[in-house]
């Protein structure tokens, strides 16, 4: 993205007037000051929005021990998956602007305490009904904080470089859940009190974070309507709605990866892959959601439209290679597969994130990014509620040619279709790059 925008009746150069509008915030006369407590706002939420997701992503390797020694089922773990989605997708729908009219900090600590609420029953799980209330407070606090943390990190974010907002608030999350696998993972074979010890130290994580966002300043200045703002409204900027039909083609598909992973990635890799190790499983789940971290910063190197394609081409190439190791029972070639699909996912999704993002005020934020968890958790949340009840019928290989066909016609839909934002805002007559 170019760095000065030129309004579209004037000619006179915006970039102070977007920079201004992007950190509008209460007012710090030193700019030195200023500067600084931005700076600790942006790692806080960064940190936060890690220990999160790092809580969402540590029951993945505990799934295959509640199935050995609690006898859940395929379909009943899918359940849960599904659980956590429909309550992060609820909590968005409902709250999801809700930390523009009382404040990022008030919101961000409501929602790691719901996680940490989680954490907590989560460490007496005898019973389907724990694991699933379990991960129901963890959507609800994901949900929380995948509006307020995510528009806290993108207030909070220095101007340079462009793409450095669009992708800490988008690949945070792969970030937090690849931490939390592999730690589970270790801690789960490794270490003691192994259904346990995974969720004490994410306790102490979210508690960590608690800490660093209440020392930290307010980005956005509290507004009336904070009981308006619950009446479920789903919307976004006009000059960005046309890009929303590819965007929700990229979220659907790659998040959908990424709950068959969460709900059927574990039996697979024992059933299928011939191994047993929580660590190798965390790992598994890791390859996918880590490399999409490193491929996001790929993606900006190209206008958000090539950076899509690119993207959903390249997790295509990694999906047929998953599906072709599972077929063959090859673990090197499964995990490589994940890494492709992962690194390429990455790139798709800080794309699309950064064009739904274009000419964003500090308003538009937490709507903005509402709709794009609405999307994402709604991609998630719907193949694995028909996957699980297909799990009576047919074998996990065969639903994962379902996944697959999924990422064939969102791949198909996103290189026909995908479109840059500066081309929608002429079309509209409003400002361009």
């Amino acid at each position: 993205m170019t760095p000065a925008v030129v309004h579209h009746r004037t000619g006179a150069p915006r970039t102070r007037e977007r920079r201004d509008s992007m950190h509008n915030t209460a007012p710090v006369t030193d700019p030195v000051i200023r500067v600084r407590t931005h700076r600790l706002a942006f790692f806080s939420a960064v940190i936060s929005l890690v220990a999160v997701f790092a809580a969402v992503g540590s029951t993945i390797p505990l799934f295959n021990v509640y199935r050995a020694e609690n006898g859940f089922t395929n379909a009943e773990i899918s359940i849960t998956v599904v659980a956590y989605s429909v309550a992060t997708l609820a909590t968005l729908l409902f709250l999801g602007r809700l930390s523009g009219h009382l404040g990022r900090r008030p919101i961000s600590i409501a929602s790691l305490i719901l996680l940490l609420l989680g954490c907590l029953l989560l460490l007496d799980v005898h019973g389907i009904g724990i694991l699933i209330a379990g991960r129901v407070m963890m959507g609800l606090g994901a949900g929380l904080a995948s509006s307020s943390l995510t528009s806290y990190i993108v207030d909070a974010a220095p101007p340079k470089p462009a793409w450095l907002a669009s992708v800490a608030s988008s690949q945070t999350v792969m970030l937090g859940l690849a931490v939390g696998a592999v730690t589970s993972g270790a801690l789960v074979q490794y270490g003691p009190w192994p259904r346990d010890l995974i969720y004490l130290v994410v306790i102490g994580l979210l508690l960590l974070s608690v800490a660093l966002i209440a020392v930290s300043p307010e980005t956005a200045t509290p507004m009336p309507g904070a009981w308006r703002s619950l009446r479920p409204r789903v919307g976004l900027p006009a000059r960005v709605r046309r890009l929303i039909p590819v965007a929700a083609a990229v979220f659907l598909a790659t998040w959908a990866a990424g709950a068959f992973y969460q709900a059927f990635v574990p039996a697979l890799v024992e059933d299928q892959l011939h191994t047993r190790s929580t660590l190798v499983l965390g790992v598994t789940f890791a390859a996918y959601m880590g490399p999409s971290v490193l491929g996001a910063p790929l993606g900006g190197r190209f206008t958000p439209a090539r950076a899509q394609r690119v993207g959903m081409i390249g997790f295509l190439v990694g999906m047929i290679g998953v599906i072709t190791a599972i077929g063959t029972g090859t673990l090197v070639l499964f995990i490589a597969a994940t890494v492709v699909a992962g690194a390429s996912q990455g790139i798709a999704i800080s794309a699309a994130t950064r064009g739904l993002l274009h000419g964003s005020t500090l308003a538009d934020r937490a709507p903005t990014f509402s709709v794009i968890y609405l999307l994402s958790y709604s991609g998630a949340t719907i193949p694995a509620l028909i996957a699980g009840q297909l799990t009576h019928t047919f074998s996990l290989p065969q639903i994962s040619l379902g996944y697959g066909a999924l990422a064939f016609v969102s791949t198909l839909f996103t290189v026909l279709g995908a479109r840059n934002p500066h081309l929608t805002a002429i079309a509209n007559g409003q400002d361009v790059e």
